[in-house]
């Protein structure tokens, strides 16, 4: 599912607040590749149908590359195994959320997680152990070693010797980049950004026009945004095709202006500048 939910009212409210100075006071500005302004990172996490189905071809229709977060234990992989492996051919980045995209049961709303895919019965080691597993089927997909990480839920508590801890310093080793948290979209500032804690709006039901404003926001800033989809036009926490498409479209028509591309080429090229 997601790592966290922005409704459009609150989007509202968040775009109407000033944007602050690029990168802070008395930082230079970070350099984009071409001379563009921010970076544009389009997630999609869960592995579902209407990615395949719907976001694909716009995003193929239009140019532009981006990455896809599979729950390898989903459905669509076994099912639809070809498609995802063609998306990669294309150009397009399979990474990692997990093998059974495992939650905190027991945090507030979290009823849904089913017992046996529930964090808080695993311990690290099982979990990073898991997480590795998924690299080695995505390579089996697509061929690919290099990968980044989506966490599930932004939940990332497991059992541990005297309590419970974080399981993601045992498989930062593993990744380019992770996306951990929730809740902002536009990174404040490039310097910093911690490449392993990078953050992610998940949209639901926001509006083109209140999805370009936050591209605009980042190239205010000389930062990147990350949106991180799940339903595009159909399953669940649903962005409608319309939507997507008019904000993809846009950052097409201004692709000298945003960077588009894979979570994975642009941390790649963000980490070599640091």
């Amino acid at each position: 599912m997601t790592i966290r939910i922005i409704s459009a009212l609150a989007a509202a409210a968040f775009l109407a607040q000033p944007a602050a100075q690029a990168q802070g006071a008395g930082q230079a500005a970070f350099r984009w590749p071409d001379g563009a302004r921010a970076a544009v990172s389009l997630s999609y996490d869960d592995s579902l149908d209407s990615q395949l189905d719907t976001a694909l071809p716009t995003l193929d229709k239009y140019g532009l590359k981006a990455s896809f977060y599979l729950e390898l234990s989903g459905q669509s992989v076994g099912r639809r195994m070809a498609a995802w492996r063609a998306a990669a051919v294309r150009g397009h980045e399979l990474g990692n959320h997990s093998l059974f995209h495992q939650c905190s049961g027991s945090l507030p709303g979290h009823q849904w997680v089913r017992p046996e895919r529930d964090l808080d019965t695993l311990s690290v080691a099982q979990m990073a152990a898991q997480v590795r597993l998924g690299n080695t089927m995505l390579a089996a997909i697509d061929g690919r070693r290099e990968r980044t990480y989506t966490v599930p839920c932004g939940d990332t508590m497991a059992l541990a010797p005297g309590g419970r801890a974080s399981y993601l310093p045992a498989i930062a080793g593993e990744f380019v980049a992770m996306k951990t948290a929730g809740g902002q979209a536009v990174t404040p500032s490039m310097g910093g950004l911690d490449p392993y804690a990078v953050t992610v709006l998940a949209p639901e039901g926001l509006s083109g026009k209140q999805l370009i404003a936050l591209v605009r926001e980042a190239g205010e800033r000389g930062t990147m945004v990350n949106f991180t989809f799940h339903g595009v036009g159909g399953d669940y926490l649903v962005t409608s095709a319309e939507a997507h498409e008019e904000l993809v479209r846009y950052l097409a028509e201004n692709r000298k202006t945003y960077w588009t591309d894979t979570f994975l080429n642009i941390m790649t090229y963000v980490k070599k500048q640091k």
